[in-house]
C-alpha cells in the first residue's frame, strides 16, 4: 500500500509518457489519468451518459462509445464546452487515481495526471507528497505534437494554447525533469528522482 505518491504532469507532447514508463521499469506503480478518463466514459457508465445529456447524441460513435476525435476537436474550440466536459471527467478521475495509488504496492505510486494544474492542482489533488512536471519548450511540444497526431500547426497551437502555461506548471513544482533531449539522456535523472522519492517515503512511513 502506498501513502506516498508523486504527481507527474507536463503539457500535451512534453514526453509523460515516456517519463512514467522508465519509472515502471524501476518497479513503480503507475496510475494514469488517461486510462481513468477513458473508463469515466466508458459504454454504459454514469459519465458518458452525462457526456451526452450535456453535449447530444452526436459525440457518440456508431458503436455506442465516445467519438474521441468528434469531442475532442469540439472541445478545444469552444472554452465553455472543454470545461464542461472536465467537469465531468476530472472528479471520477481523481478518485480512480487515489485508489489506485493507494492500493498499490512498494514504497511509493505515481499518480500520471497531464490536465493536474488545470485540474485544481494541489487543492484538487491535497493527497499528491510532490509534484514532478516534464518540461518542454513550446517549440518542442508544437513539432512533436504535429509529428505523432497528424495534426496541422494551427490545431496544435490551439491544443497547447487549451492547456496551462509552461509557467503555471511549473509554479506548482516540487521537482522539474527537462525532456528537450535524446531519450536516453532521461536515464539519470529519473533514476535520482527513484532514489530520492524512495528515501522520503521512508522517512514518512517510520514518522
Amino acid at each position: 500500500m502506498s501513502d506516498f505518491i508523486i504527481g507527474v504532469t507536463g503539457g500535451v507532447a512534453s514526453g509523460k509518457s515516456v517519463v512514467t514508463r522508465r519509472f515502471e521499469e524501476l518497479g513503480v506503480v503507475v496510475a494514469d489519468a488517461d486510462v481513468a478518463a477513458r473508463a469515466a466514459v466508458a459504454p454504459g457508465s454514469a459519465g458518458l451518459a452525462e457526456v451526452v445529456a450535456a453535449f447530444g447524441v452526436e459525440v457518440l460513435a456508431a458503436d455506442g462509445g465516445l467519438d474521441r476525435a468528434a469531442m475532442r476537436k469540439r472541445a478545444f474550440g469552444d472554452e465553455a464546452a472543454r470545461r464542461r466536459l472536465e467537469a465531468i471527467i476530472h472528479p471520477r478521475v481523481r478518485i480512480a487515481l487515489h485508489e489506485a495509488c493507494l492500493a498499490a504496492p512498494g514504497p511509493y505510486a505515481i499518480a500520471a495526471i497531464p490536465l493536474l494544474t488545470e485540474g485544481g492542482g494541489r487543492e484538487a489533488y491535497p493527497w499528491l507528497a510532490r509534484i514532478l512536471v516534464v518540461d518542454v519548450p513550446v517549440a518542442v511540444q508544437r513539432a512533436r505534437l504535429m509529428a505523432r497526431d497528424g495534426v496541422d500547426a494551427g490545431l496544435a497551437e490551439r491544443m497547447i494554447a487549451a492547456q496551462a502555461t509552461r509557467s503555471q506548471r511549473l509554479a506548482v513544482a516540487d521537482d522539474v525533469l527537462v525532456n528537450d533531449g535524446a531519450l536516453d539522456a532521461l536515464d539519470g535523472p529519473i533514476a535520482a528522482l527513484d532514489r530520492c522519492y524512495r528515501a522520503l517515503a521512508a522517512v514518512v512511513d517510520r514518522s
